[in-house]
């Protein structure tokens, strides 16, 4: 049998990331096959939880996927493991419409047991309404344990247990504070060094030291292992090469949307910071991540924006994302308000300067088509003149925006990252 349960919390910012990553690297360290799995649609955690696994993770998000993708998706990915962790997202009945997208709306709908991560500094039995509320608001809703984080003492520990204990709760343990385990903040970029390796380390022995791993297990779901099986799918004869740009600067991509590309056509990647030569390719897809950070690298690579830009002169189609729309325009400017050049096909800029949220989940409509996908950036777009824009985007709660989905030819770019592994190959012209 295999295992499976959801890392939750009542709050964000309670410590559920570390946690996460704590027990992956843990089980791993144990020689058991441990797959992540990420709610909603988060594409940087899952980048530190493939780390901490040694296995790539995956997102499960029922707000941009439809019911059967999700669980098709995990049934897929969880079979032939022996522990699978679903890390929550923000408090655990927080969701795009109210609990729609929640931690608890990934656990009911794969009747997976949650364990909740409390920061419980400045609390004592008070956790107990809390906890009650928590467990009571849908019983469909399993929350199979609590670990208490941040509690310096036993004698502190020993309100919160009572509390378990009066609501019925189990309690698994608690953590006490450690800096030396904090993992880095989000955007001072994701290159996994040796630095994070340790705090890795660090963690996964500092919290599991101080919890209960056996009785964590027996919370968790049991689930008959068996071998995965190998999709019989008919796929076209992959005649058309997708180019697809991952380095430092460009490394936001959703697993499932790269195997979806993988089904279709032959992929190669390239680098616009490293490479001189843009590979041969009937089509490019420049994915997000953290351009702004390696402004210099991008701008001197002049070769690669003019072969970029030629390419797209040439009708080749290229699909761009958030840092990668950023790279398509004719400059992006940095926090200090300097100008770095880039490809230059479209005529807007983008800035870093007083840094502002754009945050939410977005639909788009687009000739019959119904897509979704995420909006996450701090930039901000400049001089835009640029009038080709396709579609219309909405909120999740059915309001138009303004966000753009601009189109030059066959280029096509955006702010959102979207979520196509769930269409049929037939439903996008590519």
């Amino acid at each position: 049998m295999s295992k499976a349960f959801l890392i939750a919390a009542p709050w964000s910012n309670s410590g559920k990331t570390t946690v996460t990553l704590s027990l992956c690297r843990w089980f791993s360290n144990q020689g058991l096959n441990v797959q992540p799995f990420k709610c909603g649609p988060d594409y940087i955690d899952t980048i530190h939880h493939s780390t901490a696994a040694r296995k790539p993770a995956v997102n499960l998000d029922v707000v941009m996927m439809p019911e059967e993708h999700v669980i098709r998706t995990f049934n897929n990915y969880q079979q032939g493991t022996d522990i699978s962790i679903i890390e929550g997202v923000m408090g655990l009945f927080d969701g795009a419409v109210k609990d729609q997208g929640s931690s608890a709306a990934i656990a009911k709908l794969l009747d997976i047991p949650v364990i909740l991560v409390v920061n419980a500094s400045s609390m004592a039995y008070t956790i107990a309404p809390i906890l009650h509320g928590l467990k009571t608001f849908d019983p469909e809703v399993q929350i199979a344990g609590v670990l208490f984080n941040f509690v310096k003492t036993e004698s502190h520990y020993a309100f919160l247990k009572e509390a378990c204990d009066t609501v019925g709760i189990p309690s698994l343990g608690y953590i006490p504070p450690n800096e030396e385990i904090a993992i880095p903040s989000r955007h001072l970029g994701l290159h996994i060094d040796k630095t994070f390796e340790t705090i890795i380390e660090k963690a996964a022995s500092h919290i599991t030291s101080n919890i209960s791993v056996s009785k964590l297990l027996e919370s968790a779901k049991e689930i008959n292992k068996i071998a995965r099986e190998k999709a019989q799918v008919k796929t076209p004869s992959k005649t058309k090469t997708i180019a697809i740009a991952k380095d430092e600067a460009f490394s936001f991509t959703y697993i499932e949307n790269l195997k979806w590309l993988e089904s279709i056509g032959r992929i190669v990647y390239f680098s616009p910071i490293h490479d001189s030569q843009l590979p041969e390719t009937d089509y490019i897809y420049l994915a997000g991540g953290y351009p702004e950070l390696y402004l210099e690298k991008l701008s001197q690579n002049v070769s690669m924006c003019n072969q970029i830009r030629n390419a797209a002169n040439l009708g080749v189609t290229i699909y761009a994302e958030c840092g990668g729309m950023m790279y398509l325009g004719k400059a992006i400017i940095d926090e200090k308000g300097l100008a770095h050049s880039m490809v230059n096909i479209f005529d807007y800029s983008t800035s870093m300067e007083n840094k502002k949220l754009s945050l939410g989940y977005r639909k788009v409509l687009f000739e019959g088509l119904e897509i979704w996908g995420h909006e996450f950036h701090y930039s901000k777009i400049l001089n835009d003149q640029t009038n080709s824009s396709i579609g219309k985007v909405f909120t999740a709660r059915d309001k138009e925006i303004s966000t753009k989905i601009y189109t030059y030819k066959n280029v096509y770019a955006s702010y959102i990252h979207l979520y196509w592994a769930a269409l049929k190959p037939k439903d996008i012209c590519i």
